[in-house]
């Protein structure tokens, strides 16, 4: 059962992927064209030259873009699947559906909002190239973190739930959660890296399709493979 769920996570997320891809060409790309161009012209102002391109941007935003978009949404799908095998039947009496539909919110949350929040997407042309090592640390440890509340928050969920009822403990275990994650999110490195001049528009347009990006890929997650776990268990 194991082995089929984890296959099925990996389907979906294929599908997943592509959905992802065709939104990432539709909203994504064109703000990181922006910013490129932006990125550009400061560099000609300064009178330097344009680095070299490892990889055109013709490849980067087709092949490139579709061949990473895929591959993610299978290992995120196939992780999925793992994490739906041991939950099934150890959260509440819920159906496959709901469980899914509860498990694409809940990952979506943990690992994908609330780092944004602290540590926002950020379009070419953003950031320093000496800090990239402090950012990308920061940024997975406070995922980490994130998750291992939301994982805590759960279990705590339990224990409050028979004391408080039901509501009450939804409740106090999803405020656990957001004082968990906002105490250590508090005391991790803050980073503002945006150039002057850099336009605000573009900055928030890139940041809310980052956010969008990731919706699609876990709603198409949570309700795909929760509609094909149903009809299965059927």
């Amino acid at each position: 059962m194991t082995r089929t769920l984890l296959l099925r996570g990996m389907l979906v997320g294929l599908v997943a992927g592509l959905l992802v891809f065709a939104f990432a060409r539709w909203i994504g790309e064109p703000q990181v064209e922006r910013a490129i161009a932006f990125e550009t012209a400061a560099d000609q102002a300064k009178g330097e030259a344009p680095e070299p391109e490892m990889v055109s941007r013709r490849v980067q935003k087709s092949a490139g873009l579709l061949t990473g978009t895929v591959v993610f949404g299978a290992a995120v799908g196939g992780l999925f699947g793992l994490v739906f095998a041991f939950a099934y039947g150890r959260i509440g009496e819920i159906g496959p559906r709901a469980l899914a539909a509860v498990l694409g919110a809940l990952g979506y949350v943990a690992v994908v909002l609330v780092p944004n929040l602290k540590y926002p997407a950020n379009p070419p042309a953003v950031g320093s190239a000496e800090t990239i090592g402090v950012r990308t640390g920061a940024y997975f440890l406070l995922i980490a973190v994130s998750i291992a509340a939301m994982v805590f928050s759960l279990q705590m969920r339990r224990g409050f739930a028979k004391r408080f009822g039901e509501w009450n403990g939804s409740l106090l275990a999803a405020a656990l959660f957001v004082v968990v994650v906002g105490v250590v999110a508090h005391f991790m490195p803050a980073l503002d890296e945006v150039p002057a001049g850099f336009p605000v528009t573009l900055m928030w347009k890139f940041r809310v399709a980052a956010l969008e990006i990731q919706a699609v890929l876990w709603g198409t997650l949570g309700l795909g493979f929760g509609w094909l776990t149903e009809r299965e268990h059927r």
